[in-house]
This record gives C-alpha cells, sequence and structure tokens, in this order.
C-alpha cells in the first residue's frame, strides 16, 4: 500500500498539485483503505491514471512569445546598427524621450527588418510618412530632428526573410561611436574655454554662473549643429 501512494503522490505533484493537497489527498485515500482493508490498484486503479481521474490537470509554463531589449547608439552608427539588429530579427515599437530604441523580436516566427533615419521637422513630417508608404516604410519613432522608419525584409526577401537560429540578445545595450565622444570633448572643450573668457574679478560669482550658461548653451548648439550637419550629409549621400 506504501508504494501505491508513494507513487500516486509523485504523479499528482507531476501534474502540479500543491504539497499539501497531495499530503491530504493520500491521507484520506489510505484513512479509507484502512477502514475497509481493500488493495488500492483493485479500488482505484493504476497509480498513474488514478492521478489523472483525480481531475488535476499539469499546469502548463507559461511559454514567452517574444524577446524584448532596450538600447540606444549615437547618431553616427545608429542606422547600422538599427539595420544589423533587423537582421537579427529585432523590431523597433518606439524610441523614447531620451533615445532609446524600444524593440522586441518574435520567439515564434522571427523575420528580420530593415531601417532608415531621416531628418525631419514638424511640419514636413506627415508629407515624408506618406511619401514613403507606398515602398513599405513605417514610422517606428521620432527624436529631436530624426525620424525613424522600419518595414520588414519579407516583402523582398520572401521566406528567406525569417531567421531559423536568432542570436541571443547582446548583453550590453549603450553603442557609441568614436566620433560621438570626440563630439563630446569638443563640447566640453567649448564650456571651458568660454568660461576661461569671463572676468574673475568682483561679482566673480555672478560671471561663473553666466558662463557657465553661455558655455553649455554655446556647446549644445556646436553638438546640435554637427549632428544635423552630420544627418544631412548622410541623407543626400543615399
Amino acid at each position: 500500500m506504501t508504494g501505491y501512494f508513494d507513487e500516486l503522490a509523485v504523479r499528482l505533484r507531476e501534474r502540479g498539485v500543491p504539497e499539501d493537497t497531495v499530503r491530504a489527498t493520500v491521507a484520506d485515500l489510505t484513512a479509507y483503505l484502512s477502514e475497509t482493508g481493500g488493495d488500492p490498484e483493485e479500488e482505484f486503479g493504476p497509480a498513474a491514471e488514478f492521478a489523472e481521474q483525480l481531475g488535476v490537470t499539469p499546469v502548463a509554463e507559461p511559454v514567452a512569445e517574444e524577446d524584448t531589449w532596450r538600447w540606444t547608439a549615437d547618431i553616427f552608427v545608429d542606422e547600422r546598427r538599427l539595420n544589423e539588429f533587423g537582421d537579427q530579427g529585432w523590431e523597433v515599437d518606439r524610441v523614447d524621450a531620451v533615445g532609446w530604441f524600444i524593440s522586441h523580436r518574435d520567439l515564434r516566427e522571427p523575420q528580420r527588418w530593415e531601417y532608415r533615419r531621416e531628418v525631419v521637422t514638424r511640419k514636413g513630417r506627415q508629407a515624408l510618412v506618406e511619401r514613403l508608404a507606398p515602398d513599405g516604410w513605417e514610422p517606428c519613432g521620432t527624436w529631436v530632428f530624426y525620424e525613424y522608419f522600419k518595414r520588414p525584409k519579407a516583402a523582398s526577401l520572401g521566406p528567406e526573410a525569417g531567421i531559423d537560429s536568432p542570436p541571443s540578445a547582446p548583453v550590453k545595450g549603450v553603442f557609441f561611436s568614436k566620433r560621438f565622444y570626440l563630439l563630446m570633448v569638443v563640447m566640453l572643450a567649448g564650456l571651458i574655454f568660454a568660461l576661461a573668457l569671463l572676468p574673475s574679478a568682483s561679482g566673480a560669482g555672478e560671471g561663473f554662473v553666466v558662463g557657465l550658461l553661455i558655455g553649455a548653451a554655446g556647446g549644445a548648439l556646436a553638438g546640435l549643429g554637427a549632428l544635423w550637419f552630420a544627418a544631412r550629409r548622410h541623407n543626400r549621400s543615399r
């Protein structure tokens, strides 16, 4: 009898029955057979079948249907990185306020994506979206004066756009280039230069604050100008 109920307990646990329920069930059945003097297999049938007859079905582990990933890159390499990761099945859903690409990948049927970036003004955005739509491009994010577009490669590659064994998501999520770091150094140098030009006589504290603001504004404008120029040159080279 002990061997039968040991097996029944194992079968019940395999089917996701909580431990306290398993113990209570075995205790009740053992007490019943102690009173009747019957054989457990004759009374209830094989332990595996009896566990199923108790009406408890296995608890299936939830199957993830997609990967999610949040990453960013600077303006000098973002489009290249987008297409690199698009070939790994990553689809960008949006770009958040600080420039992170919020993306996901279908785990059941991953497919390749391609991307492009355009410089756009607020007034010209709708016209750009309408111009690119016939070629299958759809907007997937906006950041400052950049508009990002995506389209599935299935339109041009057909079944070859599917991915049999996509690689794991990259461990890191930040991809900055040497040119980006050089730009940061130039902006910092501009800030320091602006501060150095200010008089350090009386009112130096006020001058420092004003200089800080002027330097920061100048550095920011220089940086935005550099990014704008880089993006415009990239678009002209298409």
